[in-house]
């Protein structure tokens, strides 16, 4: 149940709208957007009370237009970029589809982020020949690189812990996209045998514990700045 907030925030309409819908073009940057998908990202943006919910939901968002939507605010436009790193990183896989769209928000909102550079090696490398990937009928798979020495990331981790949350409808959001919990490991097994060992989400993301603060600071602003119920997230 959602409570009527007390926080006011500080962006209209038109600016959440572009953040989301540049959220959501992070998301679906790699290429892998299946109805299931389509069918939470609706349902997100209907509890989220977006006046066209289909709209957001739906529509990629050019890096021109969401800096002309997000305004000239700096902050404004630094959070929202932190924000899109952490979607980009969400699944463990900082895909290079992911890390050209970044730049080109980056580049248009006017800002040079210093700490993205060490993200850089973070990336994922396509196997165009992939046994798995032609198992899978996909066109690609991707390689991940070895994690990179802790310093490396340390100035980004910095600058994404430096995210404050200000507006419900956005905390909400990402109270939604981020589990509440790390994922459990498994194994896919095939004819009884095991072909692949999947680890658990906070093993594959060097990033999960900016993720899992962004996602704490969101609960903390819902259940004391706006006074709503998040037993529904936790």
């Amino acid at each position: 149940m959602i409570m009527a907030g007390i926080a006011q925030s500080p962006y209209t309409e038109t600016q959440i709208s572009a953040w989301l819908r540049g959220l959501l073009t992070i998301a679906w940057a790699d290429g892998h957007y299946d109805p299931e998908e389509q069918d939470l990202i609706s349902q997100l943006t209907q509890d989220l009370a977006l006046e066209d919910t289909e709209y957001v939901a739906f529509k990629a968002i050019a890096p021109k237009q969401l800096a002309q939507e997000l305004g000239q605010d700096k902050n404004t436009a630094e959070n929202f970029l932190r924000t899109a790193v952490l979607v980009a990183i969400a699944d463990g896989i900082y895909s290079p589809p992911e890390a050209e769209l970044l730049h080109q928000f980056s580049d248009a909102l006017g800002l040079k982020i210093e700490a993205l550079e060490s993200l850089e090696h973070t990336l994922c490398d396509p196997l165009e020949d992939h046994p798995e990937a032609q198992a899978d009928g996909a066109a690609t798979s991707l390689k991940s690189p070895p994690h990179p020495h802790p310093d490396l990331l340390h100035p980004l981790k910095d600058w994404l812990d430096g995210m404050d949350i200000h507006d419900p409808r956005l905390a909400r959001f990402i109270c939604k996209m981020v589990p509440s919990q790390c994922p459990f490991e498994r194994d896919i097994k095939l004819f009884g045998h095991k072909v692949v060992h999947i680890p658990p989400l906070c093993k594959l993301n060097p990033l999960y514990e900016q993720l899992v603060g962004l996602r704490f600071r969101a609960l903390c602003y819902l259940s004391d700045d706006c006074k709503e119920d998040i037993s529904e997230y936790v």
